[in-house]
Parts: C-alpha cells; sequence; structure tokens
C-alpha cells in the first residue's frame, strides 16, 4: 500500500512520533482492556489509528531526508510527471491550498521544485520536480517503503494488496 494512498484518507495530521499523546504508553494490561473495547469495531476509528501510525512510521523514515509525509507526497507526484497544480495537490491530498503553497515553498527553497506556469492556464502554475528533487525522492521512496513494510509486516503481500485496492475505492470515490 503507497503511503500517498494511505494518507490521503484521514490527511488530520502530520505526526513526528509513534508514541501515543504525551509520550503515554499503553500498558499491557490497558492495551489489551481497550482492544477489546466496541470502539475497535469502529471502521472509521480503525482507519485513522492506521492513519496515525502509519504517519508517525513514515515521518520518521522520512526524517533523515529532511522530508515528513506531506512534504513527500508533494515531491512524489512532482517527480511522477503528471505536472499537477497546486490547486490539483490540495484537492488530490485532502489539504487546504495554503497548506500546499508552504508545502511547495519549503521544497522550491531548498531546490527540489520549482513552479511554472501551466501551458493552460496562465493564472496557475504547475510543479514540477527538479534534479535535485528526483535524486532525492529516489532515496526517500525507498526508507518509506520499507517503514511501511515493517509497519505492515503482520500482512502478507496479497492482503496489503487486497487493502491498498479496497483503501482506492474509499479514497478515491469522488
Amino acid at each position: 500500500m503507497s503511503i500517498i494512498v494511505c494518507h490521503t484518507i484521514c490527511y488530520a495530521s502530520d505526526m513526528t512520533s509513534s508514541e501515543p499523546a504525551l509520550g503515554q504508553k499503553l500498558t499491557a494490561a490497558s492495551g489489551q482492556k481497550l482492544t477489546a473495547a466496541s470502539l475497535t469495531d469502529d471502521l472509521s476509528f480503525l482507519m485513522a489509528r492506521a492513519n496515525a501510525l502509519s504517519l508517525a512510521a513514515g515521518n520518521a523514515a522520512l526524517a533523515p531526508h529532511g522530508l515528513k509525509v506531506r512534504s513527500y507526497s508533494v515531491l512524489a507526484l512532482a517527480v511522477d510527471d503528471s505536472r499537477p497544480t497546486q490547486r490539483e495537490l490540495a484537492a488530490f491530498l485532502r489539504l487546504d491550498p495554503s497548506q500546499v503553497v508552504a508545502l511547495v515553498d519549503d521544497l522550491q527553497r531548498r531546490g527540489l521544485v520549482e513552479r511554472q506556469p501551466d501551458p493552460t492556464d496562465r493564472r496557475a502554475n504547475v510543479v514540477l520536480a527538479t534534479d535535485a528533487g528526483r535524486a532525492l525522492y529516489a532515496e526517500a521512496v525507498e526508507a518509506a517503503r520499507a517503514a511501511e513494510e515493517r509497519l505492515h509486516s503482520a500482512l502478507g503481500a496479497a492482503e496489503r494488496a487486497q487493502l491498498a485496492a479496497l483503501l482506492r475505492r474509499i479514497a478515491f470515490v469522488d
């Protein structure tokens, strides 16, 4: 399952740690007691919790590359040569346009992406990866995939593929 797909579903936070809030850890007894709670039957809760774990793992893996999941997602889409506009990035990543502007500003300041006028709409800019952005992405994607493999190690390859397919059906219903 792609980190991007996982993170477009519930993009509410940009966590940097896999630890519970305020550094508090669940004990084995309280964890067992809480995992038996009826809340664990709530699909939205399960997706949000899995997303929080995935964000934390992704951010930790991307930190050595100077990226977080959100900036990685923008860079990945810029590398893809689909020539997304900032508006398209905001819609696809389910972010406020002002958040995308800040992300692109940071990546551009670092020489990883550049903005160019959209040839089909002079009022819009497309976001393109630079050679430096492509090089950093090539390193970061390996780190992201390794973190994803560790996080989803309880699932077999077929289960991961099935989960990704199901999440795509939910994430791209628009």
